[in-house]
């Protein structure tokens, strides 16, 4: 049985494992090496299980713990060539081994390739993961669903899709000026709660039957919402909650609970 691991998801730290217990994948390491080791453990895993590691974009909150992974193991990262130009200018990581992800991966358990996100970093992707004869994806940090990512997506058996803010909530907050309002709402930004729950409904009707919302804002969003935007949208299209689809919200920090599919 496939499990979707969400090990910390926030703007503060994302890392995704994709599986089953002791063996995997990861999609991004923001948080730190510690935390993601102690997060492993959880579910009786450690990095000798661990693969690949898959890299959406060079933001902080996605490549934490790359330096110490890289120093203390020799699990293959990938990312796009943008992305690793980004990573290598940074002096910490500028001599690490980064294979390309748009030339895809296989193995004998899992086949990975990458779609395009609409994001303010050098060329940010998601990834698309067949495993166990059944296609996964992660999309976060995007602005907008590009149509590459929604024929990606479309018919996945689980989506970790994007719900990071509520626009009312990022509207009425003081401690956010505008600049940074601006760049949140903009097509190379963020996915908001009623857009993600707009795109829910099209992964629904496509056959997508686990949905597990991603990278929420600490400051202008809470589970609570954004989980009752996308249920309140789906079921008002029609689509009834455990029948037709789960819904989890990742949380920022995980105590060790996967979703099974």
């Amino acid at each position: 049985m496939a499990r979707i691991y969400p090990i910390c998801s926030s703007s503060g730290g994302n890392s995704t494992f994709i599986g089953t217990r002791g063996h995997g994948i990861l999609v991004d390491a923001g948080c730190s090496f510690r935390a993601l080791k102690s997060a492993l453990d959880l579910i009786d895993t450690d990095f000798s299980g661990i693969e690949a590691i898959f890299i959406t974009h060079e933001h902080i909150d996605h490549v934490k713990a790359l330096e110490q992974i890289t120093k203390h193991t020799k699990i293959p990262i990938f990312a796009t060539e943008g992305t690793a130009n980004a990573l290598h200018s940074d002096g910490k990581l500028s001599d690490i081994k980064i294979y390309d992800a748009k030339t895809g991966y296989k193995s004998a358990a899992f086949e990975v390739s990458c779609f395009h996100t609409s994001h303010d970093a050098a060329d940010s992707v998601g990834y698309k993961i067949r495993y166990g004869g059944e296609f996964f994806a992660v999309c976060t940090d995007t602005g907008v669903v590009t149509k590459e990512a929604e024929r990606a997506m479309t018919g996945c058996l689980g989506v970790l899709i994007e719900s990071n803010y509520d626009e009312e909530m990022l509207r009425l907050n003081p401690r956010y000026h505008a600049d940074l309002k601006r760049r949140i709402l903009s097509e190379c930004g963020h996915l908001s709660n009623n857009d993600c729950a707009k795109f829910a409904e099209k992964l629904v009707k496509s056959g997508t039957r686990h949905i597990v919302l991603g990278h929420l804002s600490r400051e202008n969003n809470t589970p609570e919402k954004a989980a009752a935007c996308t249920r309140s949208f789906l079921e008002g299209s029609g689509f009834v909650c455990e029948r037709d689809f789960t819904l989890n919200v990742a949380p920022v920090n995980t105590a060790g609970e996967y979703i099974a599919v």
